[in-house]
C-alpha cells in the first residue's frame, strides 16, 4: 500500500514494510552560522524533532514511551551533507524506519529544501534502556504496537 505525498506536508506515509514520515520546518536566523549556512551541529535538532513527531503521528508520544519505564538514548549517529541549508529555507524532513524495533531502533533521513535538493542524510540508532536498572530491553509494546500496522504485508497484492 502506498500513498502519495506533495513535499509539504506533516503526516505519516504508508508504504509496505516501511514507516515514513515528512516534518517541516523553516530555518531561523539563529540556525545559522557567519557564513548565513545552517551550522552543521544542527541538523541533529532537525532529525529529533521528525522524529518526535514521525512517533507522535502514530498515536503515541516519546512522553508515553518514558512512561512505560524504557529510556531511548542515541548510540550512534551519522550525517552526509550534500549541499548546505539557508535562513528562511522550508526544508523537509523525512525520517523513516525500515524493520521493526527489537533492542535497537535505526531511524534514517533526509532533508530537502524548498526546490526539492537534497541536503543531506543520515541515521542515528537508540536502544531501548530500562530507567530502573539502566539495562537495554526490547522495545516497549506501545511503541510496536503503534509501528505494527506500517509493517504488515498484504498477502493479496
Amino acid at each position: 500500500m502506498m500513498r502519495k505525498t506533495t513535499p509539504h506536508c506533516n503526516y505519516p506515509l504508508f508504504l509496505t514494510d516501511m514507516f515514513s514520515y515528512q516534518h517541516q520546518l523553516r530555518v531561523r536566523f539563529g540556525d545559522t552560522d557567519k557564513m548565513g549556512y545552517v551550522y552543521y551541529g544542527n541538523y541533529p535538532y532537525y532529525y529529533e524533532q521528525a522524529r518526535a513527531e514521525a512517533i507522535r503521528s502514530t498515536g503515541i508520544s516519546y512522553k508515553q514511551i518514558e512512561e512505560t519505564g524504557v529510556i531511548m538514548p542515541v548510540t550512534r549517529m551519522s550525517i552526509k551533507y550534500a549541499r548546505p541549508a539557508f535562513y528562511d529555507d522550508l526544508l523537509t524532513v523525512t525520517a523513516y524506519i525500515d524493520e521493526m524495533p527489537g533492542r535497537v531502533i535505526t531511524w534514517r533521513y533526509t532533508i530537502h529544501n524548498q526546490h526539492g535538493e537534497l541536503l543531506n542524510e543520515g541515521d542515528t540508532s537508540l536502544v531501548f534502556v530500562k530507567v530502573d536498572d539502566n539495562k537495554p530491553t526490547r522495545a516497549p509494546k506501545l511503541l510496536t504496537d503503534s509501528l505494527q500496522r506500517f509493517f504488515e504485508t498484504k498477502k493479496d497484492e
